[in-house]
């Protein structure tokens, strides 16, 4: 059974698959740009950990713990693409990912702490036990995802922060926002990951690409022209 995260990486990764889809610009002159195929491979990756090492099944939870950043769409597609519902907020779920793991609070069956910077290889200092190395562990999973249990599309897919449930067959209809078509859209990432992944989802539902940048990137006219950023 299809749904629309399943059919949207199926588009991501054919046609057009060597165009640019998530470009992200961080600190430090930080620039990563995945085309629909590479943006494919890493959710694809996401996904086989996730059910692969933890046995993630659809209706399981998982708690985004994360800044707006390229690593997170990645998670969310993953989260989405098997089935389970991303917690952006609530502390129950059954995997959390994060960027802060000694920060962790709650139970669950697996902490996966996320090193933001792109060309981390590995977790920096200590991880308590148990604890998944998210950099250290994904590049060793395949390329491409089979399922091993159908997604339901009336299951929720995500909450937002007003408490509104969103199901996994109606994210591109109510969840995400609507953009023109082709659009290469500029998201802040300081408005949050919530408003990230629905200009995002809407975006590409349009066939479009997105930039997000760092809350310390100057958004320059030379920025804006280098990345031929334009629509709404």
């Amino acid at each position: 059974m299809t749904t629309p995260a399943l059919d949207l990486m199926a588009t991501l990764r054919s046609g057009n698959s060597t165009a640019p889809r998530l470009t992200w610009y961080g600190p430090d002159a930080e620039r990563v740009e995945l085309s629909g195929r590479v943006l494919d491979n890493w959710v694809a990756k996401t996904s086989n950990l996730l059910q692969d090492e933890l046995d993630a099944a659809p209706g399981m939870r998982l708690r985004l713990e994360l800044p707006a950043h390229w690593k997170a769409l990645v998670w969310a597609l993953s989260a989405w693409q098997l089935g389970l519902e991303a917690v952006l907020a609530e502390p129950d779920a059954d995997f959390l990912v994060t960027a802060d793991p000694q920060s962790a609070d709650g139970n669950y069956d697996a902490v996966i702490a996320v090193a933001l910077p792109a060309l981390a290889m590995r977790w920096s200092g200590e991880l308590a036990p148990g604890c998944i190395d998210y950099a250290a562990e994904v590049r060793s999973h395949g390329d491409v995802f089979m399922s091993h249990a159908d997604p339901d599309p009336h299951a929720c897919a995500i909450v937002d922060s007003r408490g509104r449930g969103y199901l996994h067959g109606e994210l591109f209809d109510t969840f995400a926002v609507a953009h023109e078509e082709g659009v290469r859209l500029h998201i802040p990432a300081s408005d949050g990951l919530e408003k990230a992944l629905a200009h995002a989802l809407g975006a590409w539902k349009q066939g479009g690409s997105v930039v997000l940048t760092h809350p310390d990137v100057e958004l320059t006219d030379k920025l804006l022209a280098a990345e031929r950023i334009h629509g709404s």
